[in-house]
């Protein structure tokens, strides 16, 4: 295990690695922050001290190398626009789209893997049909369309529920969080389920056809004629067996649902990484762009470390091929 599990931490480090090289050269060979950050009305030698302080008169390798001397100190850069470190910027954000993408992700888990055990044990009914159909429409819809609406009719014709901002927040552990006040719930309702609409369908699916998987096994059969209950046998042997597979998606899926978030942030406002991401972008400033893309590689490289280990973990037969 321990041997396996080097292995695994070092293939990460390479993935990072590549992926600085990736992020850094693709960012630096789109369009130039010089034209945006320097006014025109500056002279030739101001406008050359303005590019030097930013870095920008070095040769791309130089400013590689320096990236990564910094990223070994824990810097990743300063913002040319808020003249912080890029890193903490993100840091100070980063908390709010963790907050709505793990929401996201528990409201997918408590409706679509309960959807899929009704649709799995039961796939000729007519309500499994119907879940069925309406897990497709959640994949069809735009994410950006149905964040409109739901602001349309819970916020503007209804009044329940607030359309943009983060509300009231409370301190725990030295972080701001949402759902620690009534008002922050309110408001971070309707942009977790926006968010979570694809996930419920993708889990829904997921679960029941591992459901329709599972079924017909031995085990299964032998635990229903031992005469246990039908509630014993769907919980511990027809969903335990479930979750193993859905354990992988839901962790790779937190990843995708945080760096995706950006559309559900900027629609409803909510003052995350995402969004402090796009207006990064819009004017080129490129320490906080690749700041976010490396902490989103560190997001993803993490989370699949981590679902290896619990698949290894829940699955014996893993266990068993890597003794062998």
């Amino acid at each position: 295990m321990s041997g396996w599990l080097l292995r695994r931490v070092g293939q990460a480090a390479l993935v990072v690695l590549a992926m600085t090289v990736i992020v850094f050269v693709g960012l630096h060979a789109v369009g130039n922050p010089v034209d945006i950050l320097i006014g025109d009305d500056l002279n030739q030698q101001e406008r050359l001290q303005a590019i030097a302080r930013l870095g920008l008169d070095q040769p791309l390798w130089r400013q590689y190398l320096a990236f990564v001397d910094g990223a070994l100190h824990g810097s990743l850069g300063r913002s040319f626009v808020y003249q912080e470190d890029a890193f903490h910027l993100i840091l100070q954000r980063l908390p709010a789209t963790l907050e709505l993408a793990v929401s996201a992700l528990l409201l997918a888990v408590l409706i679509g893997v309960p959807l899929g055990l009704v649709a799995g044990m039961w796939p000729e009914h007519p309500l499994s049909k119907a879940l069925m159909a309406g897990s497709i429409v959640g994949f069809s819809l735009p994410a950006f369309w149905v964040a409109l609406m739901l602001i349309m009719v819970f916020s503007v014709q209804l009044g329940w529920l607030p359309a943009s901002g983060r509300g009231a927040t409370r301190e725990w552990l030295g972080v701001a969080w949402s759902w620690l006040t009534l008002d922050g719930l309110q408001h971070l309702l309707l942009p977790a389920v926006n968010l979570a609409l694809f996930k419920i369908s993708l889990v829904l699916r997921l679960t029941r056809a591992g459901v329709r998987e599972v079924l017909p096994q031995d085990f299964v059969k032998f635990a229903r004629a031992k005469g246990l209950s039908p509630t014993r046998v769907l919980v511990w042997h027809v969903l335990r067996n479930t979750l193993i597979p859905l354990v992988t998606v839901l962790g790779l899926e937190l990843g995708s649902t945080i760096a995706y978030a950006v559309v559900t942030e900027s629609i409803f406002a909510w003052p995350g990484a995402g969004k402090l991401i796009l207006d990064s972008i819009n004017s080129l400033d490129r320490p906080v762009v690749v700041a976010y893309l490396m902490v989103v590689v560190l997001i993803f490289v993490t989370l699949n470390l981590l679902v290896d280990v619990l698949y290894k973990l829940l699955d014996p037969r893993v266990r068993l091929e890597g003794a062998a």
